[in-house]
């Protein structure tokens, strides 16, 4: 497949200490077939490691928006989503890069069809590898089977969230992509009031998904956009909070789209079961900083039951 990019497009990267993964991820954009029409506008979640400086390209038209404090994933796309204004919106992680005609193609299958709300292109690793990370609408009772492990338990009864039996080779119609590359009609972003701010990290692109489907559009997987992708780039050095974040996240999904039960017993699982085989298995590998981020990741979860039991926090 061979597209042109001939119309704007605006690209929000959230960044947080992404360091070089940012300047690679922006250089790629500035190489890419169209970059002419690219309008990126990165917002700077208070990095410490002066990620956000110098990050200017020539033929890239980039505006970097520096926030006083880390204000989460969600609220700082809505917040780069708001600086620009043409028709298609382009998430992306600033942990991947994306290839000359990545986003051209994308686009040319978001604007082909009507219906289609949301698209996402193939993430592959540096090896070429793709992953598999479209995934399937959580039920309540798969959200609480996974918090228990029992997808990898009982793989053959309980059915991963990602669809990893399917090898991502074609392009076809998936419930969720991921947000390292997602790609919107500004309108139906706006008709969804954009990201769901109450999850701060994580969980929020499959809300989103979720929300367009509701609204009557469908979700596509593009397999010939292909981006590469590092994964984790910018949360592997803070897997505390990266586990208390996800834990919140799904808890957080389960009350807003299956009901307070499913909530309180995703929650129940986390603490009582999810966390504890986490601490197990770090102990007995013999990973003290592992064992010792589940521990505060834990504490995390449980110093926020006051405001996620009562709804009244982010």
């Amino acid at each position: 497949m061979t597209s042109v990019l001939t119309a704007a497009i605006d690209v929000v990267i959230v960044n947080w200490n992404a360091a070089d993964q940012l300047r690679a991820c922006l250089a790629s954009l500035a190489e890419s077939d169209g970059a002419e029409h690219l309008r990126v506008v990165v917002v700077d979640n208070a990095s410490s490691d002066g990620s956000a400086e110098s990050l200017d390209r020539p033929g890239l038209a980039l505006t970097v928006l520096r926030n006083a404090e880390n204000l989460g994933f969600a609220r700082a796309c809505n917040q780069g989503a708001a600086h620009g204004s043409s028709e298609v919106i382009l998430f992306l992680n600033p942990d991947t890069q994306v290839s000359r005609d990545g986003i051209a193609i994308a686009r040319a299958r978001l604007v082909s069809d009507p219906g289609i709300g949301i698209v996402g292109a193939r993430l592959v690793d540096e090896a070429g590898h793709t992953h598999r990370t479209c995934a399937r609408h959580p039920t309540g009772v798969s959200l609480i089977a996974h918090t228990l492990f029992l997808d990898r338990l009982l793989p053959g009864r309980v059915r991963p969230h990602f669809l990893l039996d399917w090898d991502h080779a074609e392009t076809r119609a998936v419930d969720a992509v991921m947000g390292a590359f997602l790609m919107i009609r500004r309108p139906l972003f706006a008709r969804l009031a954009g990201f769901d701010e109450r999850f701060f990290v994580y969980w929020e692109d499959a809300d989103l998904c979720a929300r367009a489907s509701a609204a009557g559009f469908s979700v596509c997987h593009v397999a010939q956009a292909e981006i590469r992708h590092r994964g984790q780039g910018t949360t592997e050095a803070v897997k505390d909070r990266r586990l208390f974040y996800f834990l919140r996240a799904q808890a957080l999904y389960a009350r807003k789209h299956h009901g307070r039960a499913a909530f309180l017993a995703v929650l129940a699982a986390a603490l009582a079961v999810n966390l504890p085989v986490r601490l197990g298995r770090a102990l007995v590998r013999g990973k003290a900083g592992d064992a010792a981020a589940v521990i505060r990741a834990g504490l995390m979860l449980t110093g926020a039951l006051p405001r996620l039991l009562t709804g009244s926090g982010r």
